[in-house]
């Protein structure tokens, strides 16, 4: 079997799990549902009350993103990614190549590479390639672990995630005890201790963090609208920090989900016919618990005025809230892709999902021209409501392009770039039509 033979095989073998694809679609357009507030807003992806409105259809709109999508589109996404890594490992070793664990990490790490890339010259904070590629790296010695080994780590990488967040928290809420037991020594005209006046400072500090000045929105403004080397020297150094400090604070995230992603597809959940009663108690249970804590989440923030002390509450329960609600999601898109109803929606979600990578990137430069200074510049000139007049007119081009696109070539522009850098030989691009000499 030749180089060429090999890629288009893996190809097929990939391409028969529509539900995976139909998923993965669905799961890209909810990221950008939830980043476009980080394109288009100046520090207000968590509060609305920051910049962008907080009153009407923006207040709606951000209840609406907070309790159904919080964490649960990155977790989705994350899922599918270890379910793929299922497929290229079952598609590689069934092909009889002796170097497919090269081929495995080779094509991880050009995805780490073209992490990079997103975030430097393509100047997107909110990537997740370079994460991806990374934590996929440690999830291939794990390929042909035992189904109840990988669920047990899968579970205890939840457990050290809700752990860090949960410790991330109560720093927070001791800050702010700290703090109330200093101000109130200060309201009383007592002299404090420099460990005292240092809670004051912390505190106010944590609250400028959630709540930027308009000295700090403004300089943040001026600099989105700026040129291209302003905005590069402004993002490169949260991008240094996100790619470094950021894999260990959120690999074990990744990781679970991935890990979470192979069990599932080992248990048959991606399958042409799976148990639709499973199906059904996964969105139950799932909007059951999830949306009961995202509820209470949300009311505790609305009812305390988007204060910062009610945002680092709710972020006790955050997991809580977001895992079930990620698999009532998972299990409504599979019960959707197993329906007969709307064909010609599946079919074109079916495209989107299989060219994920082109439409993430291309979502990112589409973003880039429309709101940064070096194109059109209308970041931070929309209210929050009206970004999802930008989601909704990208999401439409890439329903109608991508099926169109994919009718004539085999992959996405970016599927064909890495499948030829992760085998070393060019793919076909492409289709065959009938009647067609070569």
């Amino acid at each position: 079997m030749t180089e060429a033979e090999v890629v288009i095989r893996s190809v097929r073998v990939e391409s028969r799990i529509q539900s995976l694809d139909i998923a993965r679609g669905v799961a890209l357009f909810g990221i950008l549902l939830m980043n476009i507030t980080g394109f288009g807003l100046p520090f207000s992806y968590s509060d609305p009350t920051v910049y962008g409105g907080a009153e009407g259809a923006n207040l709606w709109v951000w209840i609406t993103t907070n309790m159904m999508f919080e964490g649960t589109q990155r977790g989705l996404f994350t899922i599918l990614f270890g379910a793929g890594v299922v497929l290229m490992t079952r598609s590689l070793e069934a092909s009889g190549r002796a170097n497919s664990q090269d081929i495995y990490f080779r094509r991880n790490l050009w995805l780490v590479l073209f992490g990079i890339i997103h975030a430097y010259v393509l100047l997107w904070l909110g990537e997740i390639l370079f994460y991806y590629g990374v934590t996929a790296l440690f999830v291939y010695g794990l390929r042909n672990a035992k189904t109840r080994t990988l669920l047990g780590l899968a579970i205890g990488g939840v457990i050290l995630t809700v752990g860090l967040n949960t410790l991330d928290t109560l720093d927070g809420l001791e800050k702010h005890r700290a703090f109330v037991v200093a101000d109130s020594l200060k309201a009383q005209g007592d002299s404090l201790t420099k460990e005292q006046s240092g809670a004051i400072e912390e505190w106010q500090g944590l609250v400028k963090d959630w709540k930027p000045d308009s000295i700090k929105i403004q300089k943040n403004l001026d600099t989105m609208r700026g040129s291209y080397a302003e905005i590069f020297a402004y993002q490169a150094p949260k991008a240094a920090q996100y790619q470094s400090w950021g894999i260990y604070r959120w690999f074990f995230d990744y990781f679970s989900m991935m890990l979470l992603g192979i069990v599932l597809f080992r248990a048959g959940l991606f399958a042409a016919e799976r148990p639709s009663r499973l199906l059904w108690m996964m969105v139950v249970l799932g909007y059951g618990v999830g949306l009961t804590v995202n509820y209470f989440e949300t009311a505790t923030i609305l009812r305390n005025n988007f204060s910062v002390l009610s945002f680092l509450e709710s972020g006790i329960t955050y997991d809580l809230g977001r895992i079930p609600l990620t698999m009532g999601h998972l299990g409504l898109l599979l019960l959707f892709a197993q329906s007969a109803d709307a064909g010609w929606l599946k079919t074109a979600l079916s495209a989107v999902g299989r060219m994920a990578f082109t439409n993430y990137i291309l979502t990112s430069i589409i973003c880039g021209f429309f709101f940064y200074g070096f194109g059109l510049g209308w970041y931070g000139h929309l209210e929050r409501h009206q970004l999802y007049y930008v989601v909704g007119s990208i999401w439409l081009f890439q329903l109608i392009v991508s099926p169109l696109w994919l009718k004539r070539y085999r992959f996405g522009p970016l599927e064909w770039v890495w499948r030829w850098l992760t085998y070393g030989v060019k793919p076909v691009m492409r289709v065959r039509v009938r009647g067609e000499l070569g």
